[in-house]
């Protein structure tokens, strides 16, 4: 059986991808002697420990949609799924560190980027869940063997909120993503065209614009 211990050591952005990317700086270390491990098949699910940081008043009413008022989140803070992930780690002997990729979204329906998005600053405390398949040879060289990670072997990661900060204004300077409903969008772009505005920022201030007017 081949013992096999995670390290996440950095984390970066991938300034080329199709889509917002981190990449997770993983160590893979070998704990078992005289084995020579072929390839690894992992599997990566990352938690977001939402209650092992502190939060600033900024963040407690930027997070409200998340976990509801202050004098709640006793009870409504809790850990929650970011996302799953995998990469293939190549022949070792002792260690190997490899890229594990992250997608990131920017839809604001998804509470990751809620989450991330809601915080001032400071770090996020992530704990990287790891399965999947170890092949492997013996100290004797002998047939290909393949064994399973132990559902116990896990990483933890502070990635830092200015990293998620960066990443998303070098993928969208300076924009954010809204998911609409059609017959919404509909309305909004039917009067975007009856005003004669060029662009959706004209046609939101505009509206703004109204409902303040209205609200006086």
């Amino acid at each position: 059986m081949v013992d096999l211990d995670f390290t996440a050591e950095d984390a970066e952005i991938e300034p080329h991808a199709a889509a917002p990317t981190l990449f997770f700086k993983l160590r893979v270390t070998n704990r078992t002697p005289d084995v020579t491990v072929q390839n690894v098949s992992l599997l990566c699910q990352i938690r977001i420990e939402a209650t092992r940081r502190t939060y600033t008043a900024a963040d407690h009413e930027r997070l409200a949609e998340l976990f509801g008022e202050k004098h709640r989140w006793s009870k409504t803070l809790r850990s929650m799924l970011w996302t799953h992930t995998s990469v293939q780690v190549p022949a070792f002997e002792t260690d190997r560190v490899v890229s594990l990729p992250v997608e990131c979204s920017y839809d604001f329906n998804v509470a990751a980027t809620k989450y991330f998005y809601g915080l001032e600053g400071g770090e996020v405390p992530l704990a990287l869940l790891f399965s999947g398949t170890v092949f492997y040879r013996d100290a004797e060289g002998g047939s290909l063997q393949m064994d399973q990670i132990s559902w116990t072997k896990e990483a933890t990661y502070r990635l830092p909120v200015r990293l998620w900060q960066d990443m998303m204004e070098q993928y969208y300077p300076n924009s954010a993503w809204l998911r609409l409903d059609r017959d919404v969008f509909d309305e909004i772009y039917h009067y975007k065209r009856q005003q004669g505005f060029t662009t959706w920022e004209q046609t939101l201030h505009s509206l703004l614009k109204k409902q303040r007017e209205n609200a006086l």
